[in-house]
């Protein structure tokens, strides 16, 4: 169900005021939650338009701050008289690994924050679903992905920073990053860019290119028996929502400063999928507006009680998929639901 005009300029208004209306505190979570709202929107898109139920998303997110944390760690050091990166000092690196060498440039990493998960995705996307692989079996392949990703993110302690991940970032492009302006500046950054995302998928998914992903979920065999090719569809899905992940991680990046191996591991990526369950995974606002609501609950709960939270998570979880199948946007009777939704919702009510 779309939102009402009012209601859309109402929320761009005050996402645009908010550095002026929340402490510099909230404002620093509202843009992280906003940066793991881009990962929401590729999942949305994947999962509940195309039927792509992704348990590695975490992965995309990864490689997205990662290629910006690379660039920021290199930032204000004189590379060429031998200067490098802490982390790399303290493991006895000599020289700056050739991997690094590529996210010197900030504009060019930048371009790598988008391209890497996205080239990363349209390539992994096209090896599995060439062979048709879907449903549980792509889900665990994308969860073993994540798994992997993450272990080997760890093991490389000399290139990646290992389990402590990259940190103690202060510059972009000679700009300081760490001044409340800067956090202002960025934060006016992800929102318009979370915007951005949410009215150009609104519009893709309007077009022929979302009938099309929408009528290869309900029924890929007959796309097939009626002459269509389901694989460009599915791919291009699953490239968008890499690229998506990959800018949120790099925004994440700049919100908290630090991008590490428990920010993309499995756990984090079957968070992000709760994130659109909640918010209802048939609707572009219910992603976002689930992952706002999941994360500043984590953080008041985590807050109280630490050890709390993965129960209530778990809880609310169970919860909503045994009572609210469709999420905070299934309350609104939200048409585009998947059937097999539709119909667990009425059985649900009788």
């Amino acid at each position: 169900m779309k939102p009402a005009r009012p209601i859309t300029l109402l929320v761009l208004v005050l996402g645009a005021a908010a550095p002026w209306l929340i402490s510099a505190y909230e404002l620093s979570l509202l843009g992280r939650f906003l940066a793991f709202s881009l990962v929401a929107l590729g999942i949305m898109m994947t999962w509940g338009e195309g039927g792509i139920l992704s348990l590695g998303q975490g992965v995309f997110f990864g490689l997205g701050g990662y290629a910006l944390a690379m660039h920021l760690k290199l930032e204000g050091l004189d590379i060429a008289n031998g200067d490098m990166p802490d982390f790399m000092t303290w493991s006895g690196v000599s020289a700056l690994p050739s991997l690094w060498r590529f996210f010197v440039n900030p504009w060019l990493s930048l371009v790598y924050v988008v391209l890497v998960p996205g080239v990363f995705a349209a390539f992994f996307g096209w090896l599995v679903f060439r062979r048709r692989i879907g449903g549980v079996y792509f889900a665990l392949i994308t969860q073993a992905l994540a798994l992997a990703f993450a272990t080997l993110l760890v093991s490389q302690q000399a290139l990646t920073g290992g389990f402590n991940g990259l940190t103690n970032f202060s510059t972009f492009a000679g700009y300081d990053i760490t001044s409340q302006g800067a956090a202002r500046v960025i934060y006016l950054i992800t929102f318009m860019l979370v915007a951005a995302a949410y009215f150009a998928l609104r519009w893709l998914l309007a077009t022929r290119f979302g009938t099309m992903l929408r009528a290869t979920r309900d029924g890929e065999n007959r796309i097939r028996f009626l002459g269509h090719n389901p694989l460009p569809y599915k791919v291009v899905a699953f490239t968008i929502a890499g690229s998506l992940s990959g800018i949120g991680g790099a925004l994440f990046t700049l919100h908290a400063g630090v991008i590490s191996p428990a920010l993309v591991g499995v756990v984090p990526s079957i968070e992000m999928v709760v994130w659109v369950a909640v918010g209802g995974r048939g609707v572009l606002w219910g992603a976002i507006a689930g992952t706002l609501l999941v994360n500043f609950a984590k953080d008041e709960i985590s807050s109280a009680l630490p050890s709390l939270w993965l129960y209530a998570l778990g809880a609310l979880f169970v919860l909503v998929v045994s009572f609210l199948p469709g999420g905070i946007a299934g309350m609104f009777s939200n048409p585009r639901l998947p059937p097999r939704l539709l119909r667990r919702r009425q059985e649900v009510v009788e």
